[in-house]
């Protein structure tokens, strides 16, 4: 799982790709969810979906705390899948 590190004054945006590594010829994303675990810290301000790569805006969190993020998708071929991140807050 991959690490990536914020400042909490920082807004930053982190994507997920779930192009050529994951979609199959003609496979499109129907939906695309955000989370965050622990909630209530670290904010999710906007995420959207394009072309295969999903993206994730976010602020605060508290410093040396660290976060679980993850982008579930549901594709037009009937599969769903998760991928996560973490991210530090130094």
């Amino acid at each position: 799982m991959p690490l990536r590190v914020k400042l909490p004054g920082e807004v930053l945006d982190f994507s997920f790709d779930w192009t050529d590594s994951y979609l199959q010829s003609g496979e499109t994303i129907d939906t695309s969810a955000v989370a965050v675990e622990p909630t209530g810290e670290l904010t999710i301000d906007s995420d959207s979906e394009a072309s295969g790569i999903a993206t994730v805006w976010l602020s605060a969190g508290t410093r040396g705390n660290r976060y679980l993020v993850k982008n579930t998708i549901a594709t037009n071929q009937g599969r769903t899948d998760v991928q996560e991140l973490e991210i530090m807050v130094i």
